[in-house]
């Protein structure tokens, strides 16, 4: 037999005469691998072949020219509060603008289910979606009916929040759940599991969460399927930060369940010390058997509940309780030393039991970011404190009243170097803990830069991560977290979301000033097959999904 001639010409790959075909690109696949120049056919919502240049004909079909241009798996954004998307104008935008096909929602406690007419759960769910959501649903089920007559911009991964749960079943009184609350919480998260959710969150710095212990997270944990994930936002990312990484390897420990910790960061400027501390903890307990996980937003910046610089004891009974006890000047001026004097006892920033954070980055910190009436978006707190004519402690009561408990926050937290040594880490992915749509007139950039803020400064310019390891983040490690079927690469047979994105010029363009600005170098976007952003711009198709567990 004679050996086949190695500079023969290859075969031409037979396949039908239609589909899209994205030629010349450098395909960073999600696999981590190298990136190398593969021409791509799609058909219908799947990738249908994957050749070196010049194999798949182009007779008959759509042909995008992506010379120059990496071509990689749609995004998954694992942390974001969009839950309100499909119901929501033309969904997340911002989102899909950088490359995200797939959003992680439900996170830190808030969903949109289950829900009880009742003003403490309305004022819990107003704190971080949208007011004028209609409400029309109880559960799950009906929730996804909802959302699924509107349609998806980006793929739906929802998890049902546990402070939302234990709004609805306990109210936001500072107790333990007694047996019959925890039992109709176990079925709570049980019903949610069972109607689609793919695991519990939690969000244990905020009440109610922060009044639950170990034991009821971990008696709700295992009311999820084998398959389930638990999401946490912990209880401290500020001096209780160890302790609060025990307690969710604890509760993943004792219920053989997968764990994500959410938005990971190291406390303090400059600290690799505890940055190694930190991953440590974590590489110990995947040593022990147990599949943690964790993500990040490539941000010194965090972004949480104005709120959130009161004790937790100021929170006990909910938003109206809080309101109310903001009224009482006696209440305030107990505040006002407890947060200014680092008093009161427990695990929070100085000995506080919570994490104060005026007493780890002080009020000039902290920027106002979006609030329910947008009087004060985007303004320094001291900034507002000179115009308004008050301490910066009184003009952050006074905002938290005015805005009824609806105000965002910015305040600096950690570093570059902070970031780059958790990026550095094969567990981390990515999440944009980005505001819902229609929340407010100034979020966090986060919301709009993410994505290629990863790709321009952590890969471009401080080439922290190489460019297939950035993508693999991004991409193929999300989905095998979250067990989403046919995607986070691009192979025969995958799912086609995928995003086309020129890797010199990619870059964050959303500022603290100017939030919403899109990226620029993100050339195309599709998911399940169909161009939905072309040249930056959304061509107006809703073609995402609700994704199923399992």
């Amino acid at each position: 037999m004679n050996a086949p001639d190695p500079t023969a010409a290859a075969p031409r790959v037979r396949v039908a005469d239609q589909g899209l075909l994205i030629r010349g690109a450098l395909l960073a696949d999600g696999t981590g691998a190298e990136p190398d120049h593969r021409d791509v056919l799609v058909t219908g919502d799947r990738v249908a072949a994957v050749e070196p240049p010049g194999r798949i004909p182009d007779q008959g079909r759509r042909v995008v020219d992506a010379t120059g241009q990496v071509l990689a798996p749609g995004f998954v954004d694992v942390h974001s509060h969009s839950d309100n998307a499909p119901l929501y104008g033309p969904g997340d935008l911002p989102k899909l603008l950088q490359g995200v096909t797939t959003e992680v929602v439900g996170n830190c406690g808030f969903s949109l289910a289950p829900f009880t007419d009742t003003r403490q759960v309305r004022d819990y769910a107003a704190v971080t979606f949208p007011p004028e959501l209609p409400f029309t649903w109880r559960g799950f089920a009906d929730l996804f009916k909802a959302t699924d007559a509107a349609g998806y911009i980006t793929n739906y991964v929802p998890l049902v929040g546990h402070g939302t749960v234990r709004s609805v079943v306990c109210g936001g009184t500072a107790r333990p759940a007694r047996a019959e609350e925890l039992r109709e919480m176990g079925r709570a998260v049980a019903e949610a599991c069972d109607a689609g959710c793919f695991g519990l969150s939690s969000g244990l710095a905020y009440s109610p969460g922060s009044f639950a212990d170990t034991a009821e997270l971990t008696s709700l944990v295992r009311h999820m399927p084998r398959h389930g994930i638990y999401a946490s936002h912990i209880r401290s990312e500020g001096p209780g930060l160890l302790d609060s990484l025990r307690e969710a390897v604890r509760i993943g420990h004792e219920t053989g369940r997968r764990v994500q910790i959410s938005h990971l960061k190291v406390p303090g400027r400059g600290s690799p010390d505890r940055a190694e501390q930190v991953l440590g903890l974590l590489r110990r307990a995947r040593r022990e058997g147990l599949a943690v996980a964790q993500d990040v937003y490539p941000y010194t910046a965090a972004s949480l509940m104005l709120s959130a610089c009161l004790p937790q004891w100021a929170h006990d009974g909910g938003g109206a309780a809080l309101l109310t006890r903001l009224a009482d000047p006696r209440l305030v001026e107990r505040m006002r030393a407890e947060v200014e004097e680092h008093t009161g006892g427990g695990g929070g920033a100085e000995g506080g039991d919570w994490d104060n954070h005026v007493a780890s980055a002080g009020y000039r910190s902290i920027r106002v970011a979006s609030t329910a009436t947008g009087t004060y978006d985007g303004q320094a707190l001291t900034d507002l404190a000179a115009a308004l004519g008050m301490a910066p402690f009184d003009t952050l009561v006074h905002i938290v009243r005015h805005e009824e408990n609806r105000a965002n926050m910015i305040v600096d937290t950690v570093s570059d170097d902070d970031i780059a040594a958790l990026l550095r880490d094969e567990h981390t992915m990515l999440g944009t803990d980005g505001a819902p749509p229609g929340w407010g007139t100034s979020p966090h950039p986060r919301v709009s830069g993410t994505f290629p803020r990863l790709l321009r400064r952590f890969v471009r310019d401080l080439r922290v991560l190489s460019l297939p390891a950035a993508v693999a983040r991004m991409t193929s490690l999300p989905a095998d977290t979250f067990g989403l079927a046919d995607r986070g690469r691009v192979r025969v047979g995958a799912v086609a979301d995928l995003v086309i994105f020129d890797p010199q010029e990619v870059q964050d363009r959303a500022t603290y000033d100017s939030p919403l600005r899109p990226p620029e170098g993100i050339g195309k976007v599709l998911v399940g097959g169909q161009v939905v952003v072309d040249g930056g711009r959304w061509t107006g198709r809703r073609t995402g999904a609700r994704l199923t567990p399992g």
